[in-house]
């Protein structure tokens, strides 16, 4: 079947290599509130909206039975709205210094589209976040033709409305003519709940969650090591495929076509 669309996430995708903005807010707003968590906490739902991932992170068993020894009662939705007003300023400043687009993305888009396909984003940001990408990655040469976030449909990843309507944007069908690229499970879920081919992307994402110089001071076998384990989970969500990064993508929209 001939390829028509992709659609991308952005944090540890498009940009931000390591997916680390997300992990940097979040532990912004929880450690103020006297219960710190760590970074494999706060990755655990990542992808998802970011009110929902507040709320996932309280459900877990650790960070509830420290809430309730720190406030005598388990968290409730009203301390779900109170962490989420803090961090969507929190979530803003952080992205000023983890919006660099991953290196080899510019060019894979411009692959893509050379081959007739149209791209959209959907991401577990907000409105006023996903703006804020998109300014800063236009003036890196990264325009997509529709950026969408749980704000336009009522609702996040892992559920498939925000592709559902990227493919009514874009003017694309079936469903099965679109590709959903991103880093985590739940981006996954969202394609393969669209009808859509999935792609996992393993080393700049969150399954790795390493910056590119921390990437390079590993030893080799270390870097394969966790390149395993990141393939392994995203197969497991759901991938049809996965890749180290969107430039090494390529190769697998030529077999998706020539398969199909």
């Amino acid at each position: 079947m001939k390829l028509r669309a992709i659609i991308l996430d952005w944090a540890g995708t498009v940009v931000d290599y390591g997916s680390r903005a997300p992990v940097a807010a979040l532990q912004s707003v929880f450690t103020p509130a006297g219960v710190p968590v760590t970074v494999a906490e706060a990755r655990e739902s990542m992808g998802i909206a970011k009110k929902a991932h507040i709320r996932s992170i309280l459900e877990i068993e650790r960070v509830r039975a420290a809430w309730i020894s720190k406030y005598g009662a388990p968290p409730a939705e009203a301390d779900v709205d109170k962490l989420y007003a803090r961090f969507i300023p929190n979530q803003i400043q952080v992205l000023a210094d983890y919006s660099g687009l991953i290196p080899g993305v510019a060019d894979a888009v411009a692959a893509m589209r050379s081959r007739g396909l149209k791209i959209g984003t959907t991401t577990g940001y907000n409105r006023a976040m996903l703006n804020y990408l998109l300014e800063r990655a236009a003036t890196q040469n990264f325009i997509p033709d529709c950026a969408l976030c749980p704000d336009d449909t009522g609702a996040g990843r892992p559920l498939p409305w925000m592709c559902y309507l990227a493919a009514i944007r874009l003017e694309v069908y079936p469903m099965a003519a679109m590709v959903k690229i991103g880093d985590t499970p739940a981006d996954i879920e969202e394609g393969r709940n669209a009808g859509m081919w999935a792609i996992g992307i393993t080393r700049t994402g969150n399954e790795v969650g390493l910056t590119e110089e921390e990437w390079a001071r590993l030893a080799v076998e270390e870097q394969e090591r966790m390149l395993r384990s990141a393939e392994q989970r995203l197969l497991d969500a759901g991938a049809h495929y996965t890749a180290p990064s969107v430039a090494e993508c390529e190769p697998i929209l030529e077999q998706i076509e020539t398969s199909s």
